[in-house]
């Protein structure tokens, strides 16, 4: 063996992709330890997202203070890599753990999450990966478009930055200072859910409840958020209401989509893109991939089903390892995985499993090299 990828998704509750990379890479150094070994490590677009595309690719962590979700100065972060693009998780400026025990997602704004951008953009940047997840807002986007120039006006004339409180008092978008603002800059978005803005697959019926939202202002914050989808139609906007993901982060896929023109895109796809991993294949003998549970989810854009697809058409064999393993259908390994392994060497309850996952999924691994060198 020559060239071994490993490229997992977390284990969730149980070990970060970064500390199941470290896990496979010990077992592979073991076992074959004349190996070129390529580890990168995955994350979703949420609290993580960041450290993940560092530890995956050369870059450094920039700090800088922005606005917290409630208003309050907040020391933030994003990361940029060596090609000069930005990662920005908006976790890190308008996160759900970053109101812990203050929940308030009718007043919660993503206007850090666009001051980070614009600290992107005035170094120089010309690509953001902007992933999305774990948010405390459902404010559309708006404070992360006013806090790079967007101006709105209430129907007395005034400059607001609206929340989802506020949503339906829009009456008027100001955007050309934003369009200038962003001119040149490709933004993408790592969106792994695809509800709709609105209705009852929308941000609010399906998220905004975690965020500490009642039944009645549930239905207020979606109301809002139609109104911003029209408004947003009357500025010349391609509808973003219907759009798959667009629910995402309290409506912050719509914003993204409709302010910064941003593609939304599956998270695995924009991490695959941005390692260059159809490259990497090349000359790979085999892939390892993983996740906490593998079942028929696992092949609807997660993960593990982005990964086999490229492989598969570079012809290079596929395995994965979760935490368990609930159902493998036939169409698992015409999409391209080779084989699915569970790495719990006994059946017991989670609570006592998760003690011993690292340990468990290194014997595994150990035991799936032995066989193939």
């Amino acid at each position: 063996m020559e060239k071994i990828i490993l490229i997992p998704d977390s284990f969730k509750g149980t070990l970060s992709s970064q500390e199941v990379c470290e896990a496979m890479k010990q077992a592979v150094v073991k076992i074959c330890p004349q190996a070129q070994v390529v580890t990168i490590p995955v994350a979703d677009g949420g609290e993580g997202t960041v450290d993940a595309f560092l530890a995956a690719m050369s870059g450094r962590k920039i700090h800088c203070k922005v606005r917290g979700p409630l208003g309050e100065p907040l020391d933030s972060f994003y990361g940029i890599l060596s090609d000069g693009s930005v990662v920005i998780e908006m976790a890190a400026a308008a996160g759900l753990p970053l109101v812990s025990g203050r929940l308030s997602v009718g007043t919660a704004t993503t206007y850090g999450v666009g001051e980070l951008m614009q600290h992107a953009i005035t170094a120089g940047t010309k690509k953001i990966i902007l992933g999305l997840g774990g948010s405390a807002t459902n404010d559309g986007g708006c404070g992360a478009a006013a806090a790079l120039g967007c101006v709105f006006y209430n129907y007395q004339g005034e400059k607001f930055v609206p929340t989802g409180d506020t949503l339906r008092d829009i009456a008027s978008i100001d955007i050309r200072k934003l369009q200038n603002n962003i001119v040149g800059v490709e933004v993408v978005v790592m969106c792994d859910i695809t509800n709709p803005l609105c209705g009852p697959l929308g941000a609010a019926a399906i998220f905004a409840p975690q965020k500490g939202a009642s039944l009645e202002q549930v239905e207020s914050l979606d109301a809002g958020l139609a109104h911003l989808a029209q408004k947003l139609v009357e500025l010349g906007y391609s509808p973003v209401d219907k759009l798959p993901g667009a629910g995402a982060a309290g409506g912050m896929g719509a914003g993204a989509a409709a302010f910064f023109q941003g593609r939304l895109m599956r998270g695995i796809d924009v991490v695959l893109d941005a390692v260059n991993f159809t490259q990497l294949l090349a000359g790979a003998d085999v892939v390892f991939t993983g996740e906490g549970k593998f079942d028929n989810q696992s092949l609807m854009g997660k993960v593990v089903a982005g990964v086999a697809a490229r492989a598969k058409v570079a012809g290079v064999p596929v395995i994965c390892l979760a935490g368990a393993v609930d159902e493998v259908s036939e169409q698992a390994y015409e999409k391209g995985l080779t084989a699915v392994f569970s790495i719990n060497r006994k059946p017991v309850p989670f609570s006592e499993a998760v003690t011993c996952s690292r340990e468990n999924l290194v014997l595994v691994m150990e035991n799936i090299l032995r066989l193939l060198v």
